[in-house]
Order: structure tokens, then sequence, then C-alpha cells
């Protein structure tokens, strides 16, 4: 009879572990509490990566424009490097003109400064 009782008092501890188990498992799905995480983790990660895509695209659109702004500063230059060369040959020409003719050229109207003396190679011809 001992056997006996000791043997339902362990069935009764086990089917109310066992209800106890049920009713806190029923409470607390832990598969979805997973995918709750998961998904919350995913749309972070997609809010994340869409931030990053636009920051590309901005950065993209940046270097675009200082390309195309780089591009116009090259062809400016060029025109100005266009531009200065026809007027030193001009200047050499009126000089050599000069000289033919027997003429002194005048002085230039102020000194030449350092930065433009390497430029001009026939500065004391």
């Amino acid at each position: 009879m001992l056997t006996a009782l000791s043997a339902l008092a362990v069935a009764v501890v086990t089917a109310a572990g066992g209800i106890v188990t049920a009713i806190v498992g029923r409470r607390q799905p832990r598969g979805q509490q997973r995918r709750d995480d998961f998904t919350a983790v995913t749309d972070k990660l997609g809010q994340h990566i869409e931030r990053l895509e636009r920051r590309v695209t901005e950065q993209d659109q940046r270097l675009g424009e200082q390309e195309e702004e780089n591009e116009r500063d090259r062809a400016r230059i060029a025109a100005q490097d266009f531009a200065l060369r026809y007027l030193a040959g001009w200047c050499r020409t009126l000089v050599g003109y000069m000289r033919a003719q027997r003429l002194e050229p005048p002085p230039p109207p102020q000194p030449v400064p350092d930065e433009v003396v390497p430029y001009l190679h026939d500065l004391n011809n």
C-alpha cells in the first residue's frame, strides 16, 4: 500500500508539473518570439541597407557633379592656356618686328613677377 501511495504521489506531482509546463509554454510561445525577433532584426537591417543605398546614390550623384565641374575647369584652363600662348606669340612677333625696324621695344609696365619668369622664355632676348 505504501508503494501505491508513493506511486500516486509521484503521478500527481508529475501531472501537476506537466500542467504547469503546458500553461507556461502556452503563455510564452518561444517559436513566435524568435520569429518576431527575426522579423524585427530583418526589418532593421532592411532599413540600414536602404539608408546605405541612398547614401551610395547620393555619393554617385555628387561624384558625377564633381566630374562635370572638373571637366568644365579643364576646358576653361585649356582655353586660358590657348589665349596666353596666343598673346605671348603675338608679343614675340611684335618685339621681332620692332627689332627688325631697329626700334627699341618698350620696357614692361611693371617688374615681372618671379612666378611668371619660368613661362616667359625669351624675356631677356
